[in-house]
């Protein structure tokens, strides 16, 4: 879809409007003076998503709402259905009914539908939009990467991959607060989402009514230990922590995890026409923990 001219102004309603992610979007939209609203409407119920576009009159869906499971993805290996009717079912109905109703929809997806293999090893490549998804280990990844594969057809639709999300705060669905309460962690180097520097770009993306797939996170990969290494540094002087190995992991979680390095180049050539850049992760993280140590974080 093409950036219109001279139009009405934009009225950006999101979906999922209890979430996390949409809570930093609708305060984000609040400050740049723009018209929001926010919905719970489940995804799956198509005549009360038609109201819903038809009561609000959006130029602009963000679709934050699916199922992650709580309190963590191993909760949808035992609630499979329940996740289809979410993260698949929902995607598409909404996406759909946008489509129909000439509503541009940006789907807030994930990047963990990969994993590293020979092509794509620790230090080598990063998987780019168009690289299939090779990752099954789990029953949430395994719904968002079929529902992309399907979704990313309609034309007005923009599909965000954000992983391992990260706020300038301690909330309980930030990456950051999670490995600090594990008992142990593993030390791989994955992409990561700083909300702070990728969420503003999400809404230039969506008022361009850019469309297709793009990776959504910070350039580079950072490990479980180089982040931590960095929390202790500057915002919790007395935080300690342990390593075990993803074989150990496994023993203590149901569902696989992802772990990989998606490639931004897609994310950076598009931004850059609009003035706009991303810091690289390890850059990025310095800034979130100096943000938070100037909070009064700890």
């Amino acid at each position: 879809m093409a950036a219109t001219h001279g139009a009405k102004p934009h009225v950006f309603l999101i979906w999922g409007g209890k979430g996390w992610i949409a809570g930093h979007l609708e305060a984000l939209l609040k400050k740049q003076d723009k018209h929001v609203f926010t919905t719970t409407v489940r995804t799956e119920d198509r005549s009360a998503v038609k109201a819903e576009l038809d009561r609000i009159k959006p130029t602009h869906v963000l679709n934050c709402a699916g199922c992650t499971g709580r309190p963590n993805v191993d909760w949808c290996e035992d609630h499979k259905e329940d996740t289809i009717r979410s993260n698949v079912i929902g995607t598409l109905n909404l996406t759909d009914c946008c489509f129909l109703a000439g509503i541009h929809c940006t789907v807030f997806a994930t990047g963990c539908i990969y994993h590293y293999n020979d092509t794509h090893p620790i230090g080598g490549p990063g998987f780019t939009e168009t690289d299939p998804a090779n990752f099954m280990g789990s029953f949430y990844s395994e719904t968002k990467g079929h529902v992309e594969e399907i979704v990313k057809h309609y034309a007005n639709c923009l599909i965000l991959r954000l992983r391992m999300p990260v706020s300038d705060d301690l909330h309980p669905r930030n990456f950051v607060t999670k490995i600090s309460k594990y008992e142990r962690v593993v030390d791989i180097p994955n992409s990561n989402t700083i909300l702070t520097d990728l969420l503003p770009a999400s809404i230039l993306m969506a008022e361009h009514n850019d469309t297709g797939v793009y990776n959504f996170t910070n350039p580079g990969a950072i490990s479980h230990n180089e982040v931590l290494t960095l929390f202790k540094e500057i915002v919790r002087p007395d935080f300690t922590w342990k390593n075990f190995t993803v074989e150990e992991q496994a023993k203590v979680i149901k569902a696989g995890r992802s772990n990989c390095l998606l490639d931004t180049t897609k994310l950076e050539k598009k931004l850059k026409e609009y003035n706009f850049s991303v810091p690289e992760v390890h850059e990025a993280y310095r800034l979130c923990f100096e943000r938070m140590k100037a909070a009064g974080v700890k």
